[in-house]
Order: structure tokens, then C-alpha cells, then sequence
């Protein structure tokens, strides 16, 4: 078994869970694909996301890590095998509604760029980040181009060619973590969390990341133009208007 990703909607709340226990859920290309597919649909009947991993661990990379063919495959096939973790990256970002980490375990290697990811991203104390790509003779410039926008980039090299194992406060100084809570409160945070989002209205939820995903790249004046017009689109809907039950 390759392990699946475990979707339940509670109201407006997609859960995702990665489910892959045998293997201290590490993520095939099959399940990663089914990842990106559903942040893709997310939107369409939810205003958040939470993923999780079952168990013990976050995510413990991908299961291929390390592992050989024999063969140099050329580089189109590689190109052409290595689209779906790409995608995958894109989803998060793409996805018009928040994403939120919660992390217990390890979330190495693909975990670790997932877990970046996720718009707001909560760690238990005992959680651990690592990008070991290097120590298996792997460029891990998959796994940085989805950190190149989440952490500065002189911590970004220490990860890649330390290859450490960093912890939950580190993970937290370097912009891969949004908040480090005590294992046994971690759910507390998160529930206290969810609650605050869901009773915000939808146009704003999605307006802030819209806003988070964009206005970086643009000029100062660029980026406070673009907050002037999302600011009076978005607060003069109706939508606004509407009392979250």
C-alpha cells in the first residue's frame, strides 16, 4: 500500500490528512498528485484547508528518496516525472482559500517544503524540519523553490547543505513556522484558530492571501495600489455584510 490522502469536510473546513503509516507517511507521486487535486477543487466547497499527517509524523519526504533506477533517465523523462511534485508546490499557493499546517513529527524533505507552504503553519514543540536531499547526492532545488519565497536565503542554505535537523523553535526563526505550541495544546491552538478564521467572512479570507501571494513581487507602489483597489472591492461586497453563524 502507498497510503492515500484522507479527505473529510466538516461545515466549511476541508481536513486532509496524509495517511501513509507503514512508510511514517512519506508521499508517493501517486498521492501527491491526489494532494494538488484536491487543493485544486478546495475552493469550490470550502473556505479553509487543514492538512495534517496521521499519526506520529507530518511527513517524512517522498518515497522515492534515495532510491535509483540503475538508469540516467534522460532529461525530458525526469522533467516529465517530476511535474507532479511542481504541481503540487503550485497548489498551495494557487488554491484562493487558506491553508493550514498542522504539524506533529517529522516533516522532512517534501514535508518540509509542504509544510512551508501551508498559508499559516502551527508545529508542536516536538515537531522537527529537515532537508536531506544532499546527504542522498540529490540538487535539492525542488524542494527550495518551494522555500525561496518562505524563509530568507541565508537560512535556506544552512538547511540545504547542513542537511540538520532543525527544531520546532528554529523551524520558527527561519519563516517555516508560523507558531510553536506544547504538543498536548497543539489541537487547542488549531480549533482556537479555525474558529477565528471560519467567522470571517469568505472575501476576506481569500483577499488576504490573494493580497500575501502578490504584492510581495510588486513595486512599493505597485503593492499599495494593488491594497487600495483589493481593499475597496472587497469591503464594499455584500458578502462582507453577511453575520458568520
Amino acid at each position: 500500500m502507498n497510503g492515500t490522502i484522507i479527505r473529510q469536510l466538516h461545515g466549511r473546513c476541508l481536513e486532509l490528512t496524509i495517511d501513509n503509516p507503514a512508510h511514517d507517511n512519506a508521499v508517493s507521486d501517486d498521492m501527491a498528485r491526489e494532494l494538488a487535486d484536491l487543493l485544486d477543487a478546495a475552493a469550490d466547497e470550502a473556505d479553509l484547508v487543514v492538512l495534517r499527517g496521521a499519526g506520529a509524523d507530518f511527513c517524512s519526504g517522498r518515497m522515492s528518496m534515495g532510491k535509483r533506477s540503475g538508469t540516467q533517465p534522460q532529461a525530458l523523462d525526469r522533467r516529465r516525472k517530476t511535474e507532479v511534485i511542481f504541481r503540487c508546490y503550485d497548489a498551495f499557493r494557487a488554491t484562493p482559500v487558506p491553508v493550514i499546517g498542522v504539524v506533529r513529527g517529522r516533516a522532512h524533505g517534501f514535508g518540509c517544503a509542504i509544510a512551508a507552504l501551508c498559508d499559516i503553519t502551527l508545529a508542536a514543540s516536538t515537531a522537527s524540519f529537515q532537508i536531506p536531499e544532499m546527504a542522498h547526492n540529490i540538487l535539492p532545488t525542488m524542494v527550495m523553490s518551494a522555500l525561496i519565497d518562505r524563509m530568507p536565503a541565508k537560512e535556506l542554505a544552512y538547511l540545504v547543505y547542513s542537511t540538520r535537523e532543525i527544531d520546532a523553535a528554529a523551524a520558527q526563526a527561519y519563516g517555516l513556522v508560523s507558531e510553536v505550541v506544547p504538543d498536548a495544546g497543539l489541537d487547542a491552538a488549531f480549533e482556537a484558530l479555525r474558529s477565528a478564521m471560519l467567522n470571517m467572512p469568505r472575501p476576506a479570507l481569500c483577499g488576504v492571501k490573494e493580497y500575501l501571494r502578490s504584492a510581495p513581487d510588486m513595486s512599493i507602489r505597485g503593492a499599495v495600489d494593488f491594497a487600495q483597489n483589493l481593499h475597496a472591492t472587497v469591503n464594499s461586497s455584500n458578502e462582507m455584510l453577511k453575520q458568520k453563524d
